[in-house]
C-alpha cells in the first residue's frame, strides 16, 4: 500500500493547531524537531489523512487548512485509522512505527480529527520529509 504526504506541520506550543512547513525533520525516539510534542512518550508524531479533511469540511461546510487538526503529517491515499499498532510507515529515509490509533478526547480550542481518525507514531529512523514525498507501508 502506498500514499503521499500532502502537508508537514509543526507548532512549538502544545494544544495548538500546527503551521504548514516546507519540510520537517524527525529525530529517532523523539519526534519532530521544533514541535511542542517532541519527546512525548509514544505520541511523537501525529498523522491525519486528507480524507478526514474532506469529511469534516463537508460536515461543517467550511474549509480547513492543513495542520488545523493538530497533525504533524497530513497524508493522502492511506486509511490511517485502519492501520494496526506496530505497522511501519516509510517516508524516504524516515521510518515510523504506529504506536496508537486515535486518542482520548480532551478539550481544545479547535476541532480535530485526531481522536477518531488520527494516528500516532514513534520515530525509528530520523530524517527530513516534505510535501509530495511517497509513503510506503
Amino acid at each position: 500500500m502506498s500514499g503521499k504526504i500532502v502537508s508537514v506541520n509543526l507548532n512549538q506550543e502544545r494544544g495548538q493547531i500546527k503551521l504548514v512547513q516546507d519540510k520537517i525533520t524527525l529525530k529517532k525516539n523523539y519526534g519532530v524537531i521544533g514541535d511542542g510534542h517532541g519527546g512525548i512518550d509514544h505520541k511523537q508524531v501525529s498523522l491525519v489523512g486528507v480524507e478526514s479533511y474532506v469529511k469534516m469540511s463537508k460536515e461543517d461546510n467550511k474549509n480547513y487548512p492543513y495542520g488545523s487538526f493538530a497533525e504533524n503529517i497530513t497524508t493522502e491515499g492511506i486509511v490511517l485509522y485502519n492501520l494496526k499498532v506496530g505497522d511501519k510507515i516509510q517516508v524516504g529515509d524516515v521510518l515510523l512505527q504506529v504506536s496508537q490509533i486515535g486518542k482520548t478526547i480532551h478539550p481544545t480550542n479547535f476541532k480535530t480529527m485526531l481522536p477518531k481518525e488520527g494516528i500516532f507514531a514513534i520515530v525509528l529512523k530520523g530524517g527530513s520529509i516534505r510535501k509530495g514525498d511517497s509513503i510506503l507501508l
